[in-house]
């Protein structure tokens, strides 16, 4: 595999662009500031540093680019391949009838309240724990939600990055 630190603009963009949901711009911006490390941890951290330092709008649709959890697009088989593959590692392709309408409440409740879905690094997570935390975090104020999605939406990155790099 040829290192991050080598590659083209396009060629670096179509490799990392997805790591972001829907979001190629932060590799673009990634690349174009020169910021291109070789290993996982080095490149989460320049792409972090894109994510942010672009403005609150632009994070606002990073998040809506998310797919809700055991969702619409989930059951219509519409998801990325790798949010596909996280929600599945999360059983979240085999919820009880009950699970997926607890999770369809709360992903609206949720959407509500924030204006924008429930984002939850889910990889190695139950469904208990991923119901526990969406019930859990409901109750954070919109600034408190906005960080944490966030800073789920890196995890999730860094995990992506680290299986593209291994």
């Amino acid at each position: 595999m040829t290192r991050p630190g080598d590659m083209d603009r396009d060629a670096f963009v179509a490799r990392f662009g997805s790591v972001f949901e829907h979001s190629p711009w932060i590799a673009g911006q990634a690349w174009d500031a020169g910021l291109r490390p070789d290993t996982a941890e080095g490149l989460h951290a320049a792409l972090v540093a894109v994510l942010r330092d672009a403005p609150h709008e632009r994070q606002l649709a990073l998040l809506n680019a998310h797919p809700d959890l055991a969702g619409k697009l989930a059951v219509r088989g519409e998801l990325t391949a790798d949010s596909t593959a996280e929600q599945a590692s999360a059983g979240l392709d085999r919820c009880t009838p009950e699970e997926f309408a607890r999770f369809t409440a709360l992903n609206e409740a949720y959407k509500v309240k924030f204006g924008f879905p429930f984002i939850l690094a889910v990889k190695g997570r139950t469904r208990a724990e991923i119901l526990e935390a969406f019930e859990r975090r409901i109750h954070h104020t919109p600034e408190e939600e906005f960080a944490t999605a966030l800073a789920q939406v890196e995890r999730i990155a860094l995990l992506r990055l680290k299986d593209l790099l291994s």
